[in-house]
């Protein structure tokens, strides 16, 4: 079983798709760091030796933020987008969309289940 940063690899993946279950580690960043380390992209991650895994953990620790720094990083630049008071921060307070979307029909993602409100009544003569 392959570990690194934290997190055990899929034995049966491509060693290309297996690097992208790491946050912060996406199909470009895995190209780059298996052609870094020499390796093929087609290569399962089961067939990996253990040099090739100590090239790979080597890079990753060395040139790429993953994981719990990553996620740390992320949520402090949330927070200061909210400190500042700018319309980002606004908008994450608020638990609205950030980047510009409709919310009048949509966005059900952000604002959670629906809160049904009662309609006006009709006054009767």
């Amino acid at each position: 079983m392959a570990r690194i940063a934290g997190i055990d690899l899929p034995k049966n993946k491509r060693g290309e798709i297996g690097l992208t279950y790491i946050y912060g580690v996406g199909r470009s960043t895995a190209q780059r760091i298996l052609k870094e380390a020499g390796i093929d992209f087609n290569t399962k991650v089961q067939e990996w030796s253990d040099d090739q895994l100590t090239a790979i953990r080597n890079i990753i620790n060395d040139q790429i933020k993953v994981e719990g720094a990553l996620r740390s990083e992320v949520q402090l630049n949330i927070k200061r987008l909210m400190d500042i008071g700018c319309y980002r921060g606004l908008r994450h307070r608020k638990g609205l969309p950030v980047r510009g979307q409709r919310t009048k029909n949509n966005s059900r993602t952000r604002k959670g289940k629906r809160k049904t409100v009662a309609g006006k009544k009709k006054a009767t003569k």
